[in-house]
């Protein structure tokens, strides 16, 4: 197919934004990416798609989700985060079903392909939500999808240790270390190397140091990548300096989690020094502003981390967190919160976080030889977004401006993974919407019901 007519930006290294731009696209890679007049002469008899003139942009990239939390959306809101995980979330997360959990990530995936999403780090499967499932609903849904799997054997969080997790999430050495081999080996490249798999680490000490320096001497020896929740709250920074002595990028370094196979999430709660151990070490950051700002963990030092050169990617959390899973209003939140809280309008800017939604996205998750950016002999990942019949994008002199200071997903209107149209027009190609829906609010009344937990509202309902 020639997707014809775009204004495409291309994220390549001269960041090159095409005017009348087109894209050959031949199985799933792109074969040509230029002026619409020259690829209609050279492949005159290619079949074509008109983008009318629209905004073309590589795929979002998510770099930190939890499936299993779509169907959590609204529930906990104005707590802060220990007693919203502990009296929420992990309750409502320890009782959950393979079912429930497979239906929520297909909720969660319908959401982030129709906001234009088309790759995604998830956090931490719990074996309790059924890994097969998630990976069934990653190859059935089109998108692109690594798999994070629990490794933990302590059921605590933080520096108390009377913050104890749902006994439903408590795993083994065994049970989570062990299991993310077998999930490795069985999902690994599957549905055309769209599913990766990676190591989960749970937050310490819900992971002893044992268990920590085990998984990441098997991650060096079988290149299997890492994720992890770091420094999220002040307790994390406590945590580190009363039982470890060290900072949190310190602690990181001294048990093998730093490198460039490893994205840690968060990063709010660090060290002046921590910034060049990150950088000199080539570990991505995962930043999650919404989250961040609802939980009100903190501000993470993004515009320091990227003076380091330390590679800063985006994401959105999970639905009881941030509430949504549109990368294009965290794209707006990253942009602005970082000017508030320096008084520098300079600070972050349009072009600068649209790279940590793409590019950066691409690298943090070793795929930016194939994905981040339109470019020939990349994957052909990427979405078409419609500026010209709304209002609030009306007028456009500045398409990156509108984007991130604008838009929302609403705009987008077609998505394509791997070679494969997954969203046209405004519609899910490869789920029933509507079903996706029903069996989510079925869900979830359930889950809720089953829980004890109570998803109201705080004023009567008469």
């Amino acid at each position: 197919m020639l997707y014809i007519n775009g204004l495409i930006v291309t994220m390549n290294a001269k960041r090159e934004i095409i005017k009348d731009g087109a894209l050959l696209v031949q199985g799933n890679r792109l074969v040509e990416v230029g002026k619409t007049a020259t690829l209609q002469q050279q492949y005159p008899d290619e079949a074509t798609y008109n983008l009318e003139n629209k905004m073309v942009i590589p795929g979002l990239i998510n770099t930190h989700v939890h499936l299993a939390q779509a169907l959590l959306r609204g529930c906990g809101d104005d707590c802060e985060l220990i007693q919203w995980l502990c009296e929420t979330v992990w309750v409502l997360q320890g009782t959950m079903t393979t079912q429930e959990a497979y239906g929520s990530a297909r909720l969660c995936i319908a959401e982030m392909l129709k906001s234009g999403t088309t790759c995604f780090l998830e956090a931490m499967c719990a074996d309790r939500y059924g890994f097969d499932g998630f990976a069934k609903a990653v190859e059935e849904c089109g998108i692109r999808g690594c798999l994070a799997s629990i490794v933990m054997d302590e059921g605590r969080y933080a520096s108390q240790s009377a913050w104890s997790m749902h006994p439903g999430l408590v795993e083994t050495r065994e049970q989570s270390l062990l299991g993310t081999l077998d999930k490795y080996q069985k999902w690994h490249g599957k549905a055309d190397d769209r599913i990766h798999v990676w190591f989960g680490a749970r937050t310490p000490p819900g992971v002893s140091t044992d268990l920590i320096k085990e998984m990441t001497a098997i991650s060096r020896e079988r290149g299997i990548r890492i994720t992890m929740h770091c420094a999220e709250v002040q307790a994390d920074q406590i945590h580190y300096r009363q039982k470890h002595d060290m900072s949190p990028a310190e602690f990181c370094q001294d048990v093998g989690l730093l490198g460039d196979k490893s994205v840690l999430v968060h990063m709010i709660w660090l060290d002046e020094s921590d910034y060049k151990l990150l950088a000199e070490t080539g570990t991505h950051v995962s930043h999650n502003p919404s989250s961040n700002s609802k939980l009100a963990s903190g501000v993470a030092p993004i515009p320091k981390l990227l003076d380091a050169k330390v590679n800063v990617s985006l994401g959105t959390d999970g639905g009881p967190s941030s509430n949504s899973y549109d990368m294009i209003r965290e794209m707006n939140l990253a942009a602005k919160i970082h000017k508030a809280v320096s008084c520098d309008p300079v600070t972050m800017p349009a072009e600068t976080v649209l790279e940590m939604a793409t590019i950066n996205g691409a690298k943090a998750l070793g795929l930016d030889h194939e994905i981040g950016s339109l470019e020939k002999g990349k994957k052909a990942d990427f979405a078409v977004l419609d500026f010209k019949s709304k209002l609030h994008t009306t007028p456009n002199p500045n398409p990156i401006s509108t984007l991130i200071y604008t838009a929302t997903g609403g705009e987008v209107e077609t998505v394509v993974v791997d070679g494969r149209m997954v969203v046209e027009k405004g519609k899910l190609l490869t789920m029933d919407e509507e079903q996706v829906m029903e069996d989510a609010r079925q869900y979830a009344e359930a889950l809720y019901a089953r829980a004890g937990v109570k998803g109201q509202p705080k004023w009567p309902i008469v």
